[in-house]
């Protein structure tokens, strides 16, 4: 009787073999399960580098090599000859539309800026009072931002239509909005405006529902009227906000493309750069050199307002 528990005792202790081996194991498992997780991450990592590297950062170095050059893109690589500056200095000077649309690139940028902007950041504050149906009328202003540029533009083209279009009826007019060259660029900015201001307003409306309630409490305790309370505690801390807006505003107008091609391919009175881009490089008179300094142009502009974004959330991160 005296020896039974000496007897469980022992049956209850692993031998040290055992355990060498269950450790041993379960090492190799931990081990094997690492050298999964390195594979997968380094599969996550290296996929959408590839991508990127392929599809966006080698183009772009494509392009701005070949805008110092003079080529059909039909003919071999050895047909290339490379001509320097000239096709930058041909845009300038003796490219008649460029000028035109630089304007209208600018008009763009302004119109979205000064009008579509604000009226974004206005339905945001609106909809952050929490009124009634505010679900409803986030959907409806956003639903334009889900629908490409071009189909957009097809809707537009039906209300501009100047036979059966909405916008003659309701007016009275015969104004051949989309044909007219004085009035088209204005009726393309209403359409691309529309759909301008649901992006704004949901940038605006995440930023301002992560304001902490306490800069409202204090401001209205200090007696502050709404209006001032925005403009001088609210909009300030949406700094960030305020930057992602100009940035996204400035690449709109830039790569501004799909409304003026459906509607009349950037011609007659709707000359963008993009769509100078596009006429040159895959146009009827195909000259990749030269739309290629028209798109490093483009590139340019962008990664200046892109570089500055970059600069300004670096900083707000070390902070």
């Amino acid at each position: 009787m005296s020896d039974l528990p000496l007897i469980q005792a022992d049956r209850a202790v692993p031998s040290p073999a055992a355990t060498t081996t269950a450790t041993g194991g379960r090492g190799r498992r931990l081990r094997l399960l690492s050298r999964t997780d390195r594979v997968v991450v380094t599969l996550m990592v290296l996929v959408p580098l590839l991508l990127v590297v392929g599809l966006v950062w080698l183009p772009a170095v494509a392009t701005v090599a070949l805008s110092g050059t003079d080529w059909d893109g039909i003919g071999p690589l050895g047909d290339i000859e490379w001509v320097g500056a000239r096709n930058y200095t041909d845009v300038v000077q003796n490219y008649p539309p460029f000028m035109p649309a630089v304007r209208n690139n600018m008009l763009w940028l302004a119109a979205l800026f000064v009008v579509a902007t604000p009226f974004g950041m206005f339905l945001a504050v609106l909809l952050d009072k929490e009124l009634r149906a505010t679900r409803f009328y986030q959907t409806a202003l956003y639903l334009p931002v889900v629908l490409s540029l071009a189909l957009i533009g097809f809707v537009w083209q039906l209300l501009y239509s100047r036979d059966q279009g909405l916008v003659n009826a309701v007016l009275g007019t015969d104004v051949d909005w989309y044909g007219d060259p004085d009035v088209n660029i204005w009726a393309v900015l209403l359409a691309a405006g529309w759909r301008h201001v649901g992006y704004v307003m949901l940038l605006y409306l995440a930023g301002l529902k992560g304001v902490d309630p306490s800069l409202r409490e204090a401001s209205a305790v200090d007696g502050a009227s709404e209006s001032r309370t925005f403009f001088s505690v609210i909009f300030p801390v949406m700094r960030p906000i305020n930057i992602i807006v100009l940035v996204v505003t400035v690449i709109e107008s830039l790569r501004a493309f799909d409304l003026v091609w459906v509607v009349n391919k950037g011609r007659n009175g709707l000359e963008l750069l993009s769509a100078l881009v596009t006429q040159n490089v895959v146009g009827e008179a195909s000259r990749i050199g030269f739309g290629s300094a028209l798109a490093t142009i483009m590139l340019v502009v962008s990664l200046v307002f892109i570089t500055v974004y970059l600069v300004t959330v670096m900083r707000e991160g070390r902070r």
